[in-house]
């Protein structure tokens, strides 16, 4: 089909170490979803500088954060923890300039796991560092075993996540140990957990496409609820493609 959307997709790294190379990857649940979903995957590097990410984001039509480790607790001014796995530094960095090119451009973007974190954080907001110590009565957000683990999640009223999957709650795979404490000001709950935890958190803006889910909709084989999320996304994606040319010919 001609005019499929482009979404970008940020990729992971790991750096050099003793018998391997440095090199890029992602789980391939993220372009295949976005494929199903009529939409063209485009994987981003970890770029560090705005006058090479800049030029990649005027091709695309909306970008995808992906899941992965957790961020630097010290570049948050919090001591560091036995429990948090830090993403590479130039991983970190890349995706910092990536949300906030994002902001500035108010492009459609779908924040998945350590993406939606990193949005809210690059935004203003804060984390736990580690649910079972910061919510000691929370409900359990993974498997300690790393097995699958899922939880319902209760959609707020009168937001964009209740328009995609209808009111009431939804049951959503669960891997984290970190959460949304405090979330920032241009973002608002779209689906808490039964124990009051964000899970979902949209924009303000009703100008700019932003959702952030703490769960993972690309590992479950595409089932309906979760491409109901990745075709809300690429739908958005594919109207600002056409707002540039609609505002011209007005």
């Amino acid at each position: 089909m001609k005019d499929r959307p482009l979404i970008g997709i940020n990729t992971d790294y790991r750096a050099s170490s003793k018998g391997r190379t440095p090199h890029s990857y992602m789980h391939s649940g993220y372009y295949d979803c976005i494929l199903s979903a009529n939409a063209l995957p485009v994987m981003i590097p970890p770029l560090t500088k705005e006058h090479d990410v800049g030029p990649i984001l005027d091709r695309l039509d909306g970008v995808m954060l992906t899941g992965g480790d957790d961020l630097d607790p010290k570049k948050m001014g919090l001591a560091p923890h036995p429990s948090v796995t830090v993403v590479p530094e130039r991983r970190e960095t890349a995706d910092r300039l990536l949300c906030k090119l994002l902001q500035q451009r108010k492009m459609p973007v779908l924040g998945v796991g350590l993406g939606m974190q990193e949005l809210n954080v690059v935004a203003g907001g804060g984390i736990y560092l580690h649910l079972p110590e910061d919510m000691p009565r929370g409900i359990p957000h993974r498997d300690p075993q790393g097995g699958p683990h899922r939880h319902t999640v209760i959609m707020e009223p009168g937001t964009r996540m209740e328009e995609i999957y209808g009111p009431g709650e939804i049951r959503v795979n669960s891997y984290h140990h970190q959460g949304i404490r405090k979330l920032a000001p241009n973002f608002r709950a779209a689906a808490l957990a039964p124990d009051g935890l964000i899970e979902a958190f949209e924009g303000k803006d009703p100008n700019w496409w932003v959702v952030g889910v703490q769960w993972h909709p690309e590992n479950e084989g595409h089932i309906s609820l979760d491409m109901q999320l990745i075709e809300a996304f690429t739908s958005a994606a594919a109207a600002f493609r056409i707002a540039p040319a609609l505002a011209k010919a007005s």
